[in-house]
Order: structure tokens, then sequence, then C-alpha cells
């Protein structure tokens, strides 16, 4: 029976249909793609969909419902619904600076207007006013601000001055915003991230007219150009790997031949040709058919199929307890099994070489570890757009 890859999307016309053309040319019948069809969404059912490729749910939480629940059921999502969730830009940085990979200075602000249902007294624990002084000196002017978890361009300011920076956030209503230093860059970068494995790295130009971004050559050459392309390869594999993101850009500006990290929480990136172009059109249609194919063939039925990043595997991986190490479902099985070990070997006498060999010999010592060097701040700020 052949596998089935579903594709979610929206208003865009060009990528869809081109993915899952490319699916049914590679998958010869074995593995066919579809756009994902709902009649209905009945809980804990299984719709039949061995991978799922999300274009649209960030902007239709019915949409978001579906995947859970068909994550849940086993159906590859890409990308992780319960992931894309929670994520947000300013965790972004946080963890781009733990991972040692220059980001811009930047700060959280919270929002000019309180949310909905709250009262002055829910912020108690937030000083007014602010240390503005403080958050001046360090980001500087001019700056970015921006919404901690927003895309697409939209309410993004370049402010001046602190009175400048006032002003404008009074249209800000309840967003909560990052203020960034401004990084003035000699090139600029847009990277396709597939599967945390395939990369396509795309001069970009921010300033430029939507349909004119990528129309734009690099101003290094040579060794130097090499060692760049390089960094920004092993840094988008990097974030997207935490992250747990088969399907994400990251953009790069370069200062002083450093590339910084500017945004990389795009889990739902432009693929459309009319902006992108030909060549990196066919390029994302080529590989985003092939990882889904590569799901396919992968997929385990009734198993967590979804991708989940190394920060949320290390952070949840179990320690080792006793019931993990015997293997038993209760810890009263634990215990009693504990027990008896603990009497057998009290009435078995232990031979004396081996008591002296346990008296004599002495613990090796543990291994010093070199704690990872902590990237200091400055190195890891700079940023634009």
């Amino acid at each position: 029976m052949a596998k089935k890859v579903g594709i979610l999307f929206g208003m865009e016309d060009t990528f869809p249909w081109a993915f899952i053309n490319r699916v049914n040319e590679l998958g010869k019948g074995e593995i066919i793609a579809e756009p994902v069809q709902i009649d209905k969404l009945q809980q804990g059912i299984d719709y039949g969909y061995h991978v799922i490729f999300d274009r649209i749910s960030q902007s239709i939480p019915f949409y978001r419902a579906y995947l859970k629940n068909a994550s849940l059921m086993g159906t590859t999502i890409i990308n992780n619904p319960f992931w894309w969730s929670a994520d947000e830009k300013f965790f972004n940085n946080c963890l781009a600076m733990e991972l040692g990979i220059p980001v811009p200075k930047t700060v959280l602000l919270p929002s000019k207007e309180r949310p909905e249902d709250t009262s002055e007294t829910s912020f108690r624990n937030l000083t007014n006013p602010l240390d503005w002084n403080y958050i001046f000196d360090y980001i500087g002017f001019p700056a970015y601000m921006k919404p901690h978890d927003g895309g697409g361009w939209k309410n993004v300011y370049r402010v001046d001055n602190p009175d400048d920076l006032f002003a404008k956030l009074e249209e800000t209503g309840d967003l909560v915003m990052m203020l960034q230093e401004e990084i003035v860059f000699e090139d600029y970068y847009r990277v396709y991230s597939l599967g945390q494995k395939y990369v396509h790295i795309m001069p970009y130009e921010p300033r430029n007219e939507p349909h004119l971004r990528y129309a734009t050559t690099p101003n290094t050459s040579g060794k130097e150009h090499e060692k760049l392309m390089k960094t920004i390869h092993d840094y988008t594999l990097q974030l997207n790997k935490a992250l747990g993101y088969d399907f994400n850009t990251v953009e790069f500006a370069v200062r002083n031949g450093i590339p910084y990290a500017i945004d990389f929480c795009n889990p739902a990136p432009d693929a459309d040709i009319n902006s992108v172009g030909q060549d990196n059109f066919d390029w994302i249609v080529e590989h985003s058919a092939k990882l889904a194919i590569e799901k396919a063939k992968a997929h385990k039925p009734k198993k967590n199929n979804t991708s989940w990043g190394s920060f949320i595997a290390d952070a949840c991986s179990p320690k080792v307890t006793l019931a993990k190490q015997t293997s038993l479902k209760s810890a009263s099985e634990v215990k009693k099994t504990a027990v008896k070990k603990v009497a057998a070997k009290k009435a078995t006498p232990a031979k004396k070489t081996a008591v002296k060999k346990t008296t004599t010999a002495k613990s090796p010592k543990k291994p010093v570890v070199a704690k990872k060097p902590v990237v200091a701040k400055k190195s890891a700020v700079k940023k634009t757009k």
C-alpha cells in the first residue's frame, strides 16, 4: 500500500503544486503526495498521512490542532507543531548564544498595553520605569524594534533615539517587542535548511524590493568566501539541530567578516518562485520532495515520528533510575528485587583475594573535563534588518 505525503497550505500556489508533482515523480507509486484533505477532525483518529508538510497552521489554530492530533497518531509533521507553538525569536537568540553563534545585542521589552484580563497589579514584579539608561547604552542607536515572536517583516521599526523609540512603541499595542542593535553589514545571506542536513546558501539583500532581494552577488571571493560559506553552513545546521526544525531559513548579516544570525525562526519560509527565483525554487522543490520521501520511508506506525531539537531532547532525557536499569514496571518490584540481591550477596562468602583487591584497589581519578568557554557577550552581539 502506498504511503501518503500531504501538504497543508493556503494562498501560495507555486511551491505546493511543484512539491506534490515532484514527490509523485520520485515516489513512483510507492509514495504519493496530495493536498491534505480534512472533512472532519475527531480526537484520537489517524487520518492516514505518513508525512505532512505544514505551510499555514501558524495562521489557523484549527489546522494547528489537526496537526498535533496527527503527530500523536504517528504522522511526521514538518515542522513539529508542538515546538513551533512554543518557540519565539527572543529564545532563539538566547539559544544561539549558548551555542557560541554571534547574534545582535538584544533586550526584551514589555508590551506597551496590558494584555486582556490583566491589571496593574499583574505587573507588580516589573519595575516602573525600566532601566532605560542601561538598555540604551547596551543596544545603542540606531536600533531595530520588532515583535519577539512575529514574522514577515510585520511591525518592524528602525529607531534613531529614545524619543523615536517611545513614539513608535505607542503603536505596538500589546505586542511584546525586542530591541536589537543595528548591524551595518557588507554582505547578507538567507539560507534554506532541510532535514537538518541539506543547506542552500543564497545571497540576499533585504533592503531591495521583495522581487529583487535575491538578485544580488556576494562581496567576498576566493578563500575568504569559502571560509565564510563554511561558517554559515555550520551555524545553520547547529541552530536547526538544536531547535529541531526540518524546514527553516536562517538569515546572516556579515560585518567585518563575521556572520551574525539575524533571524532563524522561519519554519514556513518563503518558497515562491516569483520571489526566490528559478534556481532557488528548483533547489527547494527538489530537496523538500527528497526529504518527504525519506521521512515517509522511515515512518514507523504508531510512533512519535516528528523531529525534536537537541535542546528539548537533552532537557527531557530521563535520568538513569533503578527501575530503568532493571526494566521493571513498578517501584515495589524494584525494591523487592534489590532486597533479594542484597540478601543473596550476604549469603555468599566473599573470596579473600577478592576482598583484598577491593580494599587495596584505588579508585581511578576522574578526568578533569574542561568547561566550554563562555563567549563574551560583546562577541555574540551584532545585528541588522
